[in-house]
């Protein structure tokens, strides 16, 4: 693969484009979004990117509790970002263009079964986790159903999607791509999100 993105991989041996109109415009997003996200620190970052809903839709939908003031918490985060005993259950909601995003930068609380699941109702979900030992963890919830589990977003598999290989290397670019999602910039990954919202206590794993 070349460093244009992957765009010559897309092109007949003669040199001329193979793409159709929606194949062009495809491209011409991947190279926005991977500049809008840049390359913010992954490893431990859990995500859920969920089409078609806002922050509201997920907090009703996940049954959680908006936080309280958001200054207090990001700065009790930079203090100390493990001194809540409910960590994995505490992550941040932000809208985006095409949907919205759960992010928790310490770990893989967004996309347990239980929350893409939910969140996934009439739509779909693309949840990951930077597993420091493992490396990127991803799946694919659509309609309250898992259809894709262990997946490796931008790990550059042979594959003849578009999608992987326009975003190869870039995997946090690809699963809010495989969603939908049209950030402008990576405020839902590196904060500051729009809420912090906390999930009930319940197993999120059957």
């Amino acid at each position: 693969m070349s460093s244009d993105g992957g765009r010559s991989g897309l092109e007949s041996p003669g040199g001329e484009a193979s793409l159709t109109p929606e194949e062009n415009a495809i491209v011409e997003e991947s190279h926005r979004l991977i500049a809008a996200l840049g390359k913010p620190y992954l490893e431990g970052l859990g995500i859920a990117c969920v089409a078609g809903i806002d922050v509201a839709e997920a907090v009703r939908r996940l049954s959680a509790e908006v936080l309280g003031d958001r200054e207090e918490l990001e700065a009790a985060w930079e203090e100390d970002p493990f001194n809540d005993g409910n960590t994995i259950l505490t992550m941040w909601a932000t809208d985006v263009p095409g949907g919205c995003v759960l992010a928790q930068p310490w770990g893989y609380g967004p996309e347990m079964p239980g929350v893409t699941k939910a969140l996934s109702a009439g739509t779909t979900c693309y949840g990951m986790y930077a597993n420091p030992k493992s490396g990127n963890q991803g799946s694919i919830v659509r309609d309250g159903e898992i259809i894709g589990s262990d997946l490796h977003p931008g790990g550059g598999e042979p594959d003849d999607d578009l999608l992987a290989c326009l975003y190869e290397d870039e995997a946090l670019a690809y699963c809010f791509a495989y969603a939908g999602l049209r950030p402008v910039d990576n405020r839902s990954v590196i904060g500051p999100p729009d809420a912090w919202i906390r999930l009930p206590d319940r197993d999120y794993w059957s």
